[in-house]
């Protein structure tokens, strides 16, 4: 096509780098410095930062994006081009919008069916309040690991966990940076992690030479993530014994609560270990709540409709209130279903459009070699890669990319510096995988924050493990510890 002659493309691992000589450093920057210009301006002068309504941020994605095909215009870039990136990311993001959905059915049917109060009847009694958030990232991190996945901890053991937390009169962005910093360790950790595969991949090491030098900055950086949480725990004020105690009566009072009811996420956690597809597994997770809010819970169901067939479909598809005579179960209580995953979902689709549009242009390829440029030292090529992971975690909205874009432009940087490829496989899971949950309107930022139903911002300082990780690794790197080089012959 006449229009792409500049424009010459890579393909890795399913995924695209565009480059495009016509298009200079300054112009890549000018969509992101008006996204981000315009996210700034909503969050900090616009009044419930709702500029243009309830899909504020949305709309600023959209626009980003249309500031960037009018500079892709200008530089010779097809409509066609960008059409295609577009349809590549969404193509990407298909099975994760698919799991929100199920994520949504699955809190409904959980809690009418009595799984969620009783996760919290059990945990109130098991989980002590003054260990209660380091206890949580072990959890999550146990979990994590034996799955490979952030995303599944979060939908199950994670929503049990707020829940447990928010009843203990815990803050609900504490409980979620304690659940998805344990999440992200296992994650990163795990031989079973889509993104602990990537990174070996793209630098040119084996998955568990990978893991193995991953482990000298990942335990540091737990370790220390357990130690400010345990503070934490030491410092904050919980609900009594007398709280407590009103609350399990209430709970069990308006619930049959029986060990049987974990049953349900038993059999998901089963599946997700025999290694069946994360939504085949979430649907027998939903399928199974249903059957057992029958069996269970024939009083809840008739309480919210005439027909129990139908509040068990209400609780799958939209909103669902289990009202009790206690206030802060009154707010537990509540799930919004597949509806409820709506606003995440177009977060989503908006970021993967902008990200498609960046990346068709050849602004992602820009801005990353601009960074390898400005590598002269060892710890600057290390720096350097930090910065391209993070900015791609903000500008393409996607996890994968941010691992595959560096990975691509680094990997003959680290080996004219003699360095093995395990420094900058490890990198990328430093500083690619773990950040982009802290980027609200990336796809990882945007599910955590649906599933557990706690602002990404107000999470994120607590994500210790998370934004605590680019630090160590750089730290590493500074001081030249464990920087293996490659061996001479």
């Amino acid at each position: 096509m006449q229009d792409d002659k500049n424009i010459s493309k890579i393909k890795i691992e399913n995924q695209n780098i565009i480059e495009n000589k016509e298009l200079s450093i300054g112009e890549a920057l000018i969509p992101v410095i008006i996204l981000m210009g315009m996210l700034v301006y909503n969050i900090f002068f616009v009044e419930d930062q709702e500029w243009f309504g309830a899909y504020t941020n949305q709309i600023i994605l959209l626009l980003g994006g249309l500031v960037a095909a009018v500079i892709g215009f200008f530089n010779k870039v097809s409509f066609l081009r960008m059409l295609k990136e577009i349809w590549e990311n969404l193509k990407s993001v298909f099975v994760p919008i698919m799991i929100l959905f199920l994520v949504g059915a699955l809190a409904g049917t959980w809690l009418i069916s009595g799984v969620i109060p009783a996760m919290v009847y059990y945990g109130l009694q098991v989980l002590n309040p003054s260990i209660f958030l380091p206890a949580s990232i072990i959890i999550c991190a146990v979990i994590s690991i034996a799955t490979g996945s952030s995303w599944t901890t979060s939908a199950t053991v994670g929503i049990a966990l707020i829940g447990i937390g928010t009843a203990l009169g815990i803050d609900t962005g504490m409980i979620a940076g304690a659940v998805i910093s344990g999440a992200y360790f296992g994650d990163k950790m795990s031989p079973l992690s889509d993104t602990t595969n990537l990174a070996p991949a793209m630098a040119g090491t084996d998955l568990f030479t990978h893991i193995r030098y991953m482990t000298y900055t990942t335990v540091p950086t737990l370790i220390v993530t357990l130690i400010v949480f345990s503070v934490i725990s030491m410092n904050i004020e919980t609900s009594g014994n007398a709280d407590l105690s009103d609350l399990l009566a209430t709970i069990n009072t308006t619930f049959n609560i029986t060990p049987w009811l974990f049953t349900v996420p038993v059999v998901v956690i089963a599946l997700i270990l025999l290694k069946t597809k994360p939504l085949v597994a979430l649907t027998t997770g939903v399928l199974l709540a249903g059957v057992f809010a029958f069996i269970f819970q024939a009083d809840v169901l008739n309480n919210l409709s005439d027909s129990k067939l139908g509040a068990v479909f209400t609780a799958i598809i939209t909103d669902t209130q289990i009202t009790t005579d206690n206030d802060k179960l009154n707010d537990l209580f509540s799930a919004g279903g597949m509806q409820g995953m709506i606003w995440t979902i177009l977060l989503i689709t908006c970021a993967m459009i902008f990200g498609g549009i960046m990346d068709a242009i050849g602004a992602l390829a820009r801005v990353t070699k601009e960074l390898l440029k400005l590598a002269h030292t060892v710890f600057g090529l290390f720096a350097s890669t930090v910065i391209s992971c993070l900015g791609l975690n903000a500008i393409a909205s996607d996890q994968y990319l941010a691992i595959v874009i560096p990975g691509k432009m680094f990997k003959k940087a680290y080996e004219d510096r003699g360095l093995a490829p395990e420094n900058l496989s490890r990198t990328l899971e430093d500083s690619g995988t773990v950040t982009s949950v802290l980027i609200p309107w990336n796809t990882c930022g945007a599910y955590q924050s649906g599933v557990l139903g706690v602002d990404t911002l107000h999470y994120a300082g607590y994500a210790v493990f998370n934004w605590l990780s680019p630090f160590m690794t750089l730290l590493f790197a500074g001081l030249r510890i464990k920087i293996r080089e490659l061996s001479k012959k």
